[in-house]
């Protein structure tokens, strides 16, 4: 088995009083979990950071951040073993860092949690030494188990969202935000956007110039703040609520009307205060947001799958107003309605 080890321009303290290991300058962890399988993060993570010291001694300058990957493991295996990573040292061996970075999981994420145990802890405590926490898309899940999330704002990828908030909902969940950074600790949403994540930090971190240089290296688009274009709306119906259930049903069935909340809470035998406040607790969104994102994920795909203009689709998904439905339709994507059909749909551009 192969044991942990430091690189040589670490400086170690005597073996004999078992004091962990001292490093000469900042330190970013990126941690190696035990029990989940998505190897990118970590790979592209701990690439784009080294970059980042590589054009800093290019340019001269002391190198800030010593860039190491730390688990509970001595190896883990990734995709059914094809690939491993070995990180440099044991969690147990760090005293103090300045940054840790938490990898995407896999979706087993009660088994995850279950099985890294001493490093939930160790986040904690390593938080409250005043390290910095960075989660990248679902490693949110492992980051809220340690409860440092908890009352704090909080980004995954959008696709986990309903299982989150079951789970925490004690964390302000905001699916739609790319980034968020509260406190010291950040998080970020869905699989590759990971890279934004590290830009904005390297930013942080460095400084501007470094971020634009990894950019342009890694050719990543700067500056990004939203997956709302990418996000895909299902609805939130695990809540187990059957009225609110019922009434999501309703929503989607008569998406091409125009429906007032009043009308749907009476429709329920509700009132419209009680009813909005169940909505939101079942759903996480008002009525009137459900409403809102219903149609419009209806009008993004008829927007990517036909040739139809705004108008026509406008008209099909209830709204009879091109500024409302242009207001709305940007609220949710972060785009305009014309600016998102050039961009998912060539055939109707040509």
């Amino acid at each position: 088995m192969r044991k942990y080890g430091v690189k040589q321009t670490f400086r170690r303290a005597d073996p004999d009083m078992q004091i962990p290991y001292l490093y000469p300058m900042k330190q970013i962890t990126i941690l190696v979990p035990d029990g989940q399988n998505n190897l990118a993060s970590i790979i592209g993570c701990y690439q784009v950071l080294l970059k980042a010291n590589q054009y800093w001694k290019e340019k001269g300058r002391e190198v800030p951040y010593q860039v190491r990957l730390a688990g509970i493991s001595s190896e883990v295996t990734f995709y059914e073993d094809v690939f491993s990573v070995r990180p440099h040292t044991h969690i147990g061996n760090i005293r103090q860092t300045d940054l840790i970075i938490i990898p995407s999981l896999d979706h087993q994420y009660d088994r995850t949690v279950n099985n890294n145990g001493p490093l939930i802890q160790w986040l904690a405590a390593q938080y409250k030494q005043g390290a910095e926490i960075a989660s990248v898309c679902t490693g949110a899940f492992l980051l809220a188990a340690s409860g440092i999330l908890d009352g704090k704002t909080c980004s995954t990828h959008w696709i986990v969202a309903e299982q989150f908030r079951q789970r925490f909902p004690d964390i302000d969940l905001q699916p739609d935000r790319l980034i968020t950074d509260e406190s010291g600790i950040y998080t970020n949403g869905g699989a590759y956007s990971f890279l934004n994540l590290l830009l904005y930090l390297i930013e942080k971190k460095y400084d501007r110039p470094t971020a634009i240089y990894c950019a342009k290296v890694f050719q990543i688009e700067l500056d990004r703040q939203s997956q709302s274009p990418f996000m895909i709306f299902e609805g939130q119906k695990m809540h187990g609520d059957e009225l609110i259930q019922q009434a999501q049903a309703y929503i989607e069935a008569h998406l091409h009307e125009k429906i007032s909340v009043e009308a749907l809470s009476g429709r329920f035998a509700v009132g419209r205060r009680h009813f909005d406040r169940r909505f939101i607790k079942a759903t996480g969104n008002t009525p009137l947001e459900y409403l809102q994102r219903v149609k419009i994920e209806s009008a993004k795909k008829a927007f990517e799958t036909s040739r139809k203009n705004i108008n026509e689709v406008m008209y099909d998904v209830g709204y009879a107003d091109v500024k409302a439905f242009r207001e709305v339709f940007r609220k949710v994507t972060g785009m305009s309605p014309l600016e998102y059909r050039n961009k998912y749909n060539k055939e109707a551009v040509v």
